[in-house]
């Protein structure tokens, strides 16, 4: 019948959502994000690359009106008194934007993860298992001040074949809904690329509230901001969420340090950027290096205007080499300042006794986001990486190199301090997850449990998997002409045979 034929038709696998009264338009938005993540996600790679041309040139064909939307962001800003370091984060005028435009840039530049094959076996003869990377899916991005990070981000998830729901700070709202109106336009314009629903934005904490609800529906959140907004949600919804809280970084000085390095590395982890998550908010020093090396650290933090607060050890040592001027600068420390981000020109200090009790200080104190040694032993630098329990651990370098651009990621959807499958800063890497894929030809599980056939359990060349059916292991792992002349070569084996029985 006409209505039983109507029943069976079943939409298209990208057809939007329709909104019902009882569906909300932000559960029509999810729908249709999980709908667009499963097309972008069976993509051919030309297309998720067309959809960021596409989204580069509508970008930089809405300039003039990105850039208006955000100059009334930033007056608003200046009206309603906002700090100046949270005005300077929230402008992307100028070389901004075109900074904003490379991130784009870089992204297109990384290789396609979707379907790379990371591990692939012989599970038996003629039985082939597979493990590709395929997307996570439909992402929450919760991110404050910093409206580019609509577009590194929006970046990522088209790359890596996911679909983001994204909601920025109030600071910026009138960016962020440019930024992405151009983003949208850029993939309705675009030849078969990944549809639009790919890059969503919601502009009220009411959505928020719901969109954290939405447990089974929401595979991801990720919060990028203050600790008050990423503990917030890491205790208001049961979706796994990939941050961190806090970036209590360590620096730690060995007895063998050199004193030139030392300087160096700490004051640019203190100094290169205070409020950023990967400054450094500790400093450790072994008491080797309580003479000459902290008095040239201390002296070098002092004239950037850091304000010390050590211990009793560390105080002692400094003695009267610190310059008068500067001894209001210099505080005894608390327990409490070791737990603490200060996102300020201050750093709390403390003296240890071996590399073995600044790693247990680290591991109790940190946030295990990222952490530094210097020295010029290589046991204690292999000590250091191997015991320190952090997303990143450095040798003779600042921790304000743990960044997604500076790890050559193009740009992060955040920082991981989480013991999940990612770690550290997040680019499309840790947009990924996978899948199995099993090629078989009628293989059963009775035929290996009866003992009729046995498993070879053999390592493949990380190859595509086939398209149907498992190719021989013996001809994938030879040659192509020796394949061919191994084939002739049984042909003409088996005509001669046939031959002499004639």
């Amino acid at each position: 019948s006409n209505t039983a034929q109507q029943a069976s038709r079943k939409p298209p696998l990208n057809a939007p959502a329709k909104t019902t009264r009882a569906m909300s338009d932000l559960e029509k938005m999810v729908i249709d994000a999980r709908l667009a993540a499963r097309e972008s996600a069976g993509m051919e790679a030309s297309a998720r690359e067309r959809a960021l041309i596409a989204v580069r040139e509508s970008l930089c064909a809405n300039r003039d009106k990105i850039c208006a939307a955000n100059a009334e962001d930033k007056a608003a800003a200046i009206k309603a008194g906002l700090d100046a370091p949270l005005l300077k984060r929230l402008d992307i005028e100028g070389a901004k934007f075109d900074a904003m435009l490379s991130k784009v840039d870089e992204v297109r530049a990384i290789a396609d993860p979707v379907g790379a094959t990371q591990l692939a076996t012989e599970l038996a003869d003629g039985l082939q298992l597979y493990r590709v990377a395929c997307p996570i899916g439909v992402i929450a991005i919760i991110f404050e001040s910093r409206p580019e990070a609509a577009v590194q981000i929006s970046a990522l998830a088209l790359k890596s074949a996911n679909a983001v729901i994204l909601k920025g700070g109030k600071e910026a709202v009138k960016t962020n809904a440019a930024l992405v109106d151009a983003i949208q336009e850029g993939l309705r314009r675009g030849q078969d690329t990944p549809p639009v629903a790919s890059v969503q934005l919601v502009s009220t904490r009411d959505q928020v509230s719901s969109l954290l609800s939405m447990h089974g529906r929401i595979d991801l959140v990720v919060p990028r901001g203050s600790n008050a907004l990423v503990s917030h949600i890491m205790d208001n919804t049961k979706i796994p969420v990939m941050g961190h809280a806090d970036g209590i970084c360590a620096v730690y000085v060995d007895g063998s340090a050199d004193v030139d390095v030392a300087v160096r590395v700490v004051v640019d982890s203190k100094c290169d950027y205070p409020v950023a998550c990967n400054a450094a908010e500790t400093l450790l020093l072994h008491t080797d290096a309580l003479g000459t090396t902290w008095r040239a650290i201390a002296s070098a933090l002092l004239s950037k205007g850091v304000t010390l607060r050590c211990d009793a050890t560390c105080l002692a040592a400094l003695g009267p080499n610190v310059d008068v001027e500067a001894s209001d600068k210099l505080l005894a420390a608390s327990d409490v300042d070791f737990h603490t981000e200060f996102l300020e020109l201050t750093i709390a200090v403390k003296a240890v006794a071996s590399v073995e009790e600044a790693v247990k200080h680290i591991n109790s104190h940190s946030s295990h986001h990222t952490d530094a040694i210097v020295t010029e032993s290589a046991a204690a630098a292999e000590h250091f990486t191997s015991f320190v329990d952090s997303a990143g651990v450095y040798v003779n370098a600042s921790t304000r190199f743990a960044d997604g651009q500076r790890y050559g990621f193009g740009a992060e959807v955040g920082v991981s301090t989480n013991r999940i499958h990612s770690r550290g800063p997040m680019g499309v890497e840790g947009l990924m997850i996978y899948k199995y894929k099993l090629y078989g030809g009628g293989h059963i599980a009775e035929d290996f449990s009866k003992g009729r056939k046995k498993f070879t359990h053999k390592p493949m060349k990380l190859t595509p998997p086939p398209s149907l059916r498992p190719r021989s292991t013996f001809f994938s792992e030879v040659p192509l002409s020796l394949s061919v002349a191994l084939a002739v070569g049984v042909a003409a084996a088996v005509g001669f045979a046939c031959g002499a029985r004639r």
